[in-house]
């Protein structure tokens, strides 16, 4: 990748706005997504992509520049998905019952890693070069900031921490959902000190 580029946040070079072209668009993140799971993210290539999604190579390219396009929007289609999960949690269980809201989000969340290889695939595979990663924060910061938001009400007067913690709060998560779900772990295991560390973390603060 160009090193001009390589911290500026990846993005399509544009998104469709029919019908028929979303579904292509669809077609080729499918198929980017199944060849991570089978593959891995350095074997993957475009044309692979192309190829499994039965489109020209040409009409790949006028969306994605790359593939680390390619997993970057999957990262962002991931975290658009339990972004709107989360937002019907929170409606659920209101936010001074956080022990409540922290325990069934993940277990939710853990459910998703554990049945899904590709969450695994696409996180992976975004920590890959600077620019997947600026891209991946900025992702996880549409979580962090929604979690700041259902943090409030026991942090008022602390804003700056609040949002620091809610950070900490997602990337630990998902690093360790990534670790549990390696060949040999004990997925329900670690899920279960995770929910013990970031329990007791929201309770030494406040």
């Amino acid at each position: 990748m160009p090193e001009s580029a390589e911290t500026e946040p990846l993005v399509p070079r544009r998104r469709p706005t029919q019908e028929r072209s979303r579904r292509t668009f669809d077609a080729l993140l499918t198929a980017a997504r199944e060849l991570l799971v089978e593959d891995g993210f350095d074997s993957l290539t475009c044309e692979q992509v192309a190829a499994r999604a039965d489109v020209p190579i040409g009409t790949l390219y006028q969306y994605f520049a790359n593939k680390y396009v390619i997993v970057c929007e999957l990262d962002r289609a991931d975290t658009t998905g339990m972004s709107s999960e989360l937002s019907a949690f929170a409606a659920e269980i209101p936010s001074l019952q956080w022990p409540a809201l922290l325990e069934k989000f993940l277990d939710h969340l853990a459910d998703r890693w554990r049945d899904e290889p590709s969450r695994r695939a696409v996180w992976l595979a975004v920590q890959s070069t600077p620019a997947t990663r600026t891209t991946a924060v900025l992702n996880e910061r549409i979580l962090a900031d929604q979690v700041a938001g259902i943090l409030a009400p026991l942090f008022p007067h602390q804003p700056e921490r609040r949002a620091r913690m809610a950070q900490v709060i997602v990337h630990t998560s998902y690093s360790l959902l990534s670790y549990s779900v390696q060949d040999d772990h004990d997925h329900q295991a670690i899920v279960t000190e995770l929910k013990r560390m970031l329990g007791g973390y929201l309770l030494s603060v406040q």
